[in-house]
């Protein structure tokens, strides 16, 4: 069995291949499925937003005598009947209670009550109050961020590889990590909040390191001569992104590592929510990227290109002399 040496160094020159751009057609239509899966899913399961997109009620009951949630939600329920309420244990010894607007008369209400229902005093409960038009400007900004982002990106990388067909490659396969990547979070059952907001943001720049890399060994292939070399442009491209492969898995492997471990030890053992709102999103943003880099973003440009009149005549010239 081949190390990761002799494999790499195999992809490298050739000797080695795997066809990313000859089976393209095999995984656009993947990568099809997983997007309409993943946009289809949050209508499915329903997507949860925190309450600082929402806009609402919160009370934190610090070290209560019980952490039994249905205290919360039966307090709450006699207090403000109907209210939509939210109950979360956090680190296993603190009760959140979100609900929907109360005004004061009822946040004093629903403090009272819990107080009594959790045996602690109303001094160890801390309410809070979040509007919507709060809310509104945080979805309004994170939206604009992202917009802003991607003309960014766009812009930056037509400049740089003198070609806005990268580009456009490149901010394809961007908005297919990112559209996966919330598909997926949305099934987990995690909330949007702020913080996986700021992951969704996060692992874009991740995928856009990733993506300039492997085009940038792209474009090296790709301004030689295709009669010297004796390949097509899709030949280049394939070979660019088998050369760059190994670099792709071992910095996603990498990289994935210390946020698997925020995730599964800090949030799952140690009950920091905001760590888990982050961290999922990165560790699954960090695997869609990779697979979008090398299984959409880099075939998409070859196909942009190959029908160019030049990239033509150059493929069936060299196509022409393998023959003969």
């Amino acid at each position: 069995m081949r190390s990761m040496t002799e494999l790499g160094n195999d992809l490298y020159t050739g000797k080695a291949s795997f066809p990313f751009v000859g089976r393209r057609r095999s995984w656009f239509i993947v990568a099809i499925v997983l997007v309409v899966l993943s946009a289809v899913a949050p209508f499915l399961r329903g997507v949860e937003f925190s309450i600082e997109f929402t806009g609402g009620s919160q009370f934190l009951v610090s070290a209560p005598a019980s952490t039994d949630q249905g205290l919360a939600s039966s307090a709450v329920e006699e207090v403000v009947p109907g209210t939509t309420t939210k109950v979360t244990t956090i680190s296993n010894r603190d009760i959140r209670v979100q609900t929907s607007q109360l005004d004061d008369a009822e946040t004093h209400a629903v403090t009272s009550a819990l107080a009594e229902a959790y045996d602690v005093d109303a001094e160890e409960i801390t309410a809070s109050f979040i509007g919507p038009t709060w809310g509104q400007d945080v979805t309004r900004q994170s939206l604009w961020g992202l917009a802003i982002f991607l003309a960014l990106t766009f812009l930056i990388l037509a400049i740089y590889f003198r070609t806005w067909k990268m580009s456009a490659a490149a901010i394809i396969g961007l908005l297919d990590v990112l559209i996966v990547t919330v598909g997926i979070y949305s099934l987990c059952g995690f909330e949007i909040s702020p913080a996986a907001v700021i992951g969704f943001l996060t692992i874009l720049a991740y995928s856009l390191y990733d993506t300039t890399v492997v085009f940038d060994k792209i474009r090296e292939n790709t301004v030689e001569d295709a009669e010297v070399t004796g390949r097509t442009f899709g030949e280049s491209v394939n070979l660019a992104v088998n050369q760059t492969l190994v670099r792709s898995i071992n910095t996603s492997v990498v990289a994935a590592l210390p946020v698997a471990a925020i995730l599964f030890i800090g949030s799952f053992v140690l009950g920091a929510e905001t760590l888990s709102d982050i961290s999922l999103a990165i560790f699954v943003g960090i695997i869609v990227a990779t697979y979008s880099t090398l299984f959409v973003a880099a075939p998409l440009y070859s196909l942009f290109r190959e029908n160019e009149p030049a990239i033509r005549t150059a493929d069936e010239r060299v196509l022409a002399a393998r023959a003969a």
